[in-house]
């Protein structure tokens, strides 16, 4: 046992942190182009705060043909694209970018469901005050959704990390790849075993630490 962890220890360190930056980047940039998406979908529904049956429709279709495709699709689909910001289509940092792109739109809809939650009433109160939309915006549905979007925001982690073991199937790196290279290709499972065990640790924690921070916000759980 103590040979093994000696082979293969810098190794799954190494794809632990390759997880851990592909995700943590993907998620950062995802709520950077899905968080206002969201609110824009939730705004401009038939009973938000600012109606636009065109436009709602036009970005929620979006937003929906956006979750809809398979992530290896996607990945391949988009390489062209990868390879024209990141300079390559494989890779740790190029698999940032159908990462995000996959998760931009999850994002949308978890924002949109958050948002969703709010109670009417406390909205209606600040419109009667006198609060423009985006003040609403700011000021109402954003604070008093933050723990939903936390809660929110660890389900979106925790697709990330799936999607990168997935991208380790083509040339990702992170887990997924040593777990492909070293599990499949040469059947060393227990290689492959080490690294589910670190894969679901990431996922437990992840789960906790979010948990954790929405329960301290949430003004509800006293």
């Amino acid at each position: 046992m103590d040979e093994f962890l000696t082979k293969n220890l810098s190794m799954l360190l190494e794809g632990s942190a390759e997880t851990l930056y592909m995700t943590g980047v993907s998620a950062l940039f995802a709520y950077i182009l899905g968080l206002p998406l969201g609110v824009l979908v939730t705004v401009t529904d038939k009973n938000g705060i600012h109606p636009m049956k065109t436009l709602n429709g036009i970005v929620g279709w979006i937003v929906n043909i956006g979750r809809s495709i398979p992530f290896v699709i996607l990945m391949l689909v988009v390489a062209p694209f990868t390879r024209l910001i990141v300079g390559k289509a494989i890779g740790t940092t190029a698999t940032i970018v159908p990462l995000t792109i996959a998760a931009t739109p999850f994002v949308a809809r978890m924002v949109q469901q958050s948002l969703n939650e709010i109670d009417q009433g406390v909205v209606e109160a600040a419109r009667t005050m006198g609060a423009t939309n985006m003040q609403i915006v700011r000021k109402v549905l954003l604070p008093e959704s933050v723990p939903s979007l936390i809660r929110g925001a660890a389900v979106t982690v925790i697709t990330l990390v799936g999607y990168s073991a997935m991208a380790g199937a083509l040339g990702g790196g992170g887990l997924g790849d040593i777990a492909v290279r070293y599990g499949m290709q040469r059947y060393e499972y227990d290689v492959m075993i080490l690294t589910l065990i670190i894969i679901v640790a990431i996922v437990q924690i992840i789960q906790v630490v979010f948990d954790l921070i929405a329960k301290k916000i949430d003004k509800r759980i006293r």
